[in-house]
Formats: C-alpha cells, structure tokens, sequence
C-alpha cells in the first residue's frame, strides 16, 4: 500500500506578520468606543516585577525598579477625548562609557489629544504641526504603548556615571600610529622654546 505524499511543511511567517504578533512588554487596551462621553475614566497602571523586568528587556535597559502611570482620558468638545497622566519610573541604564549602572528617576506628565475629525497631512510638502501630541481617535487607546512611548522619550540619551569622562580623542590616518594629547606635549614645549629664542635673537 502506497503511503500518502507528505504534506509540504508551512511557509514560516513574513517578518512583518511576526512584528505584528509580537506581544508588547506592557499593555493596557481601552476601546475608544465604550469610554464615557460624560465623565472621565480614570487609570492607575502599576507594573508588576516580571512587567517591570518584560519592559527593561524590551528598551534595553539594565531594570526597571519602579513604574506607574496614573490619570485619566476624559472627553472634550467635538467628541474627541483628551488622555492628561503623569508617568513616574526609576530606571538603571549602561554608562554611555563606562557601562556602570547609571540610575535615572522620571517624573513627566504626559499629554495626548484624540481628535474625532482627524486628517492625515497630505501633499509633497509636509509642516510639521506644533502640536505633535494630538492624532486621530483609534480604534483602541492602548495606555501601555502611551506609557512606553513616554518613557523613551523621557530616557537621558547618554547617561553617565558620576566621575566618568571621555579619554584623549586619538586620530591617525589608516597604517599610521594615532597622536595623543601627551605626545603633543614634547612639540608644544619646542614651540615655546623656538619663540623665546627667536624673541633673545632679535633683542
């Protein structure tokens, strides 16, 4: 008896289709349908520590030992909906050069406006508007990604441990040894030496 032929095996999923399963480290959706229309509705996310661990992996971050964010999105006029919430993190990142933990504490309020007849730009040219913190009402406002999003916005981009300092900048040519500042040093007390002699010789 002959056996069936195999069954191919699945095509592995597109990177992109994988990007978008990927679960985010912190995630609290509320459906811009079913929030109130009278009143606010308030939060208080508060990370647990595996969260807080999910999250320091997912920014790269050496931990995350503490994080809250806590507010409200309440509606305003023309139906659109304002989220207004303050974000608090203590956070250790690498020393930008020494790699030594570098311990930073986030206090930020943090502001978004959905607005119910939004339009996206349009056109070759493009301004920026001066108020970036607004955009369209989606279908779900999800708190985690505005609490992440704020926190990266709000990292010091080069931390530095206290003491550290950046070393003599070496530059060379390729094939040539670099030049430091100490060897400098030798050619700028010729140089003095040269002007006091020639300053003897003209005297």
């Amino acid at each position: 008896m002959t056996k069936p032929p195999a069954k191919p095996a699945a095509a592995p999923a597109p990177a992109s289709a994988q990007a978008e399963e990927r679960t985010p480290p912190l995630s609290h959706p509320l459906r811009s349908g079913a929030l109130s229309m009278r009143k606010p509705t308030r939060f208080d996310l508060r990370p647990d520590v595996q969260t807080c661990a999910a999250v320091a992996a997912d920014l790269g971050l050496l931990s995350v030992s503490a994080l809250r964010f806590k507010g409200e999105i309440r509606p305003a006029a023309n139906r659109d909906f304002v989220l207004e919430a303050d974000l608090e993190a203590v956070v250790d990142q690498p020393c930008a050069i020494t790699l030594a933990p570098v311990r930073s504490t986030i206090h930020e309020t943090v502001t978004r406006r959905y607005v119910s007849d939004w339009a996206e730009p349009s056109g070759d040219e493009v301004e920026m508007p001066e108020d970036d913190s607004s955009e369209g009402i989606p279908e779900v406002i999800d708190l985690g990604g505005v609490a992440l999003e704020a926190l990266v916005l709000a990292l010091p981009l080069y931390p530095r441990a206290p003491g550290a300092a950046l070393g003599d900048v070496a530059a060379a040519p390729p094939g040539a040894a670099p030049l430091r500042d100490a060897d400098l040093k030798p050619f700028a007390g010729l140089a003095a030496l040269r002007d006091r002699l020639d300053g003897g010789t003209e005297g």
